[in-house]
């Protein structure tokens, strides 16, 4: 730990814990990637918004940005005098351009972003700090068919840059909440409850949802009930509901209904009872795992953007990297001293053209896989 050390004493170039630097070629790799994520966002028609680092903290912090407000790190404007806050995840900075901005522009909107967010503290499974996010926001339209684009679009843009056979977890964060409420139960028994769903402690949900009444039966099967979805939809229709409920895992079996009609062959659970995660959605709620070991590729879900109906997806550049195939290498071309004029022409065929700016610079030094001679790129002989 270096807390405890004084600032003399500190390795030089040290980086708070959670930032890292991002070297060469894995700097190249991720700026490629997040364009080819945006480029497939673009071809669905979602338009590329930017907005700022930091923004005043009422408004940064307002509606769905109220959520992450203990992961934001503030300071004082000295100009204004007023506090701001960098932004801790982008999707509230959009539902506020699509309010003031654009907001007479007709409806639903569709709209992309990549940028960079900062978070007060990572977690034991993902300290980093600084997270690259590229995503898509549609605002405007509260149908099912909008759920499903989002997710759709996500996982087409995961092909598109090799990350194929993902799989798509679907959770409803309100549904447990509402059979909470139905039922009536007091704040202590609400608390233990949900741990115990959080836990996923299938015998204690048992013995407290007999104690909350009729209106919480329910909730052992449909914690068992995790899963491929059709099964948790079969154990969602046979459960009794009350009609907040109902309306909840009604809907959630119209998004995976339209979510099947564009991509008949993705891999899809359903969750009826988990509730984790960011606090703002307020219907369907999305996670995008990569195959195998990969990870969480992608977070999104239904949420208010203001007083509009929103639904979007944040996918985890960083994650992605790490389960995309890597890319060809570009090839250098090492040009000795006096070969520039050649330069544009290599270029032009693809190559990064290294310019030696003195007789003591070499093509090993310098990292290349290709050196000029009689004005073509010729490969390097490597012996081992």
């Amino acid at each position: 730990m270096t807390d405890d050390l004084p600032n003399e004493t500190l390795p030089a170039g040290l980086l708070p814990a959670g930032l890292v630097d991002l070297l060469p070629p894995e700097a190249e790799r991720e700026a490629a990637l997040v364009e080819a994520l945006l480029a497939g966002f673009g071809a669905h028609g979602y338009e590329r918004v930017k907005p700022p680092l930091l923004e005043f903290e009422d408004s940064l912090l307002a509606g769905s940005g109220a959520a992450v407000a203990g992961d934001t790190f503030r300071l004082m404007d000295p100009v204004s005098q007023r506090m701001m806050g960098l932004r801790a995840d982008t999707t509230p900075q959009v539902a506020r351009i699509a309010a003031s901005r654009l907001g007479l522009q007709k409806r639903p909107l569709r709209l992309c972003y990549a940028v960079e967010a900062l978070r007060v503290r990572g977690t034991q499974l993902a300290p980093a700090r600084q997270l690259p996010q590229a995503g898509v926001e549609l605002i405007g339209s509260d149908s099912a068919a909008a759920d499903a684009e989002v997710a759709v679009v996500a996982v087409q843009a995961l092909a598109a840059v090799g990350v194929r056979d993902v799989s798509l977890d679907i959770t409803l964060p309100t549904l447990a909440p509402a059979l909470f409420e139905a039922a009536g139960l007091e704040p202590g028994l609400r608390l233990r409850l949900g741990r115990a769903l959080d836990r996923k402690d299938a015998a204690v949900v048992a013995t407290l949802s007999a104690e909350a009444g009729p209106l919480a039966v329910s909730l052992p099967s449909l914690l068992q009930a995790a899963g491929p979805a059709e099964g948790a939809l079969a154990a969602l229709r046979a459960a009794t509901l009350p009609p907040a409920a109902q309306a909840i895992a009604d809907n959630a079996a119209a998004v995976i209904a339209a979510i099947r009609a564009l991509a008949p062959d993705l891999r899809i659970t359903l969750d009826p009872v988990e509730f984790r995660g960011l606090r703002y959605h307020v219907g369907v709620a999305f996670t995008l795992y990569g195959p195998g070991n990969a990870g969480e590729m992608a977070k999104g879900g239904r949420y208010l953007a203001g007083e509009e109906p929103a639904t979007g997806m944040t996918l985890y550049p960083d994650a992605v990297l790490r389960a995309a195939p890597p890319p060809v290498a570009r090839p250098r071309v090492f040009v000795p001293v006096g070969g520039a004029a050649a330069g544009a022409a290599l270029r032009a065929q693809g190559f990064a053209t290294v310019a030696a700016l003195s007789s003591a610079d070499t093509a090993d030094g310098l990292r290349c896989t290709h050196i000029l001679q009689d004005g073509a790129a010729v490969p390097i002989e490597r012996r081992d």
